[in-house]
């Protein structure tokens, strides 16, 4: 319990914190210095997600960085727990937006964070505005911003996948950039059903990546079911 008081109180603080750094990034941008910008960003965004994991007490271990290619890409992820964007924002260090629910967009701070980290905010349910937000993100990774698809759709909260949604490989095939699978193993322990945060053990496994322009028509149409037994595999 004492571990959970002490995790929501410093979350809290750091969003009422970020305000202020939220400041100088505007300055930089309203200045014309978008490339600055960007760099502090993804330097503030990387040490909050940080600083959030260590004081759950988890150990975090990474596999595979060596796997990510130079360049946009997008990462394809199963989905434990709502750890699960902090984790990949703090340990794999490249500046990346998510494909994510549209709850979040209606959460102060975080929200303006989201967006300055060129989120998509998607509504599952909402099949036009789900259209909208995926033509979205093929429009920022053709930009160059890299992306993270949760293609579950939401967390399983266990160690076995959910089904994937095929829909979402379409980010990579219209944008034309490579797919790295990550598995993500035991982030759904680090939160208990009664919201009590513990200490866990947590890998991050990076896949070598998928060259979507090189794959035949058969094989993308497989292309859900392919990352999804790369990660499975992984996760077994």
């Amino acid at each position: 319990m004492l571990r959970t008081v002490l995790w929501f109180t410093y979350f809290w603080l750091y969003k009422l914190y970020s305000l202020l750094l939220l400041k100088k990034v505007n300055r930089l941008i309203n200045s014309g210095q978008h490339q600055q910008a960007e760099k502090e960003i993804a330097a503030i965004a990387r040490s909050w997600a940080r600083s959030i994991i260590k004081y759950t007490g988890t150990k975090v271990e990474v596999a595979g960085l060596e796997n990510i290619p130079e360049g946009t890409v997008l990462f394809v992820s199963n989905h434990q727990s709502n750890f699960d964007i902090p984790l990949l924002i703090g340990y794999i260090d490249k500046p990346k937006g998510f494909i994510a629910k549209a709850e979040l967009k209606k959460v102060p701070i975080i929200r303006t964070w989201m967006e300055k980290i060129h989120c998509v905010f998607i509504e599952r349910d909402n099949m036009r505005q789900s259209v909208k937000a995926i033509l979205e993100g093929i429009e920022l990774l053709k930009q160059g911003k890299s992306m993270v698809l949760f293609p579950e759709g939401t967390r399983s909260k266990s160690n076995v996948m959910n089904e994937f949604k095929a829909g979402g490989m379409k980010l990579a095939l219209k944008a034309k950039v490579p797919i790295v699978p990550v598995t993500i193993k035991g982030s759904y322990q680090m939160l208990e059903q009664k919201r009590l945060i513990k200490p866990a053990k947590v890998k991050l496994v990076v896949s070598p990546p998928i060259y979507v322009d090189k794959l035949s028509k058969e094989e993308q149409a497989k292309l859900s079911e392919t990352v999804r037994d790369i990660i499975a595999k992984e996760l077994n």
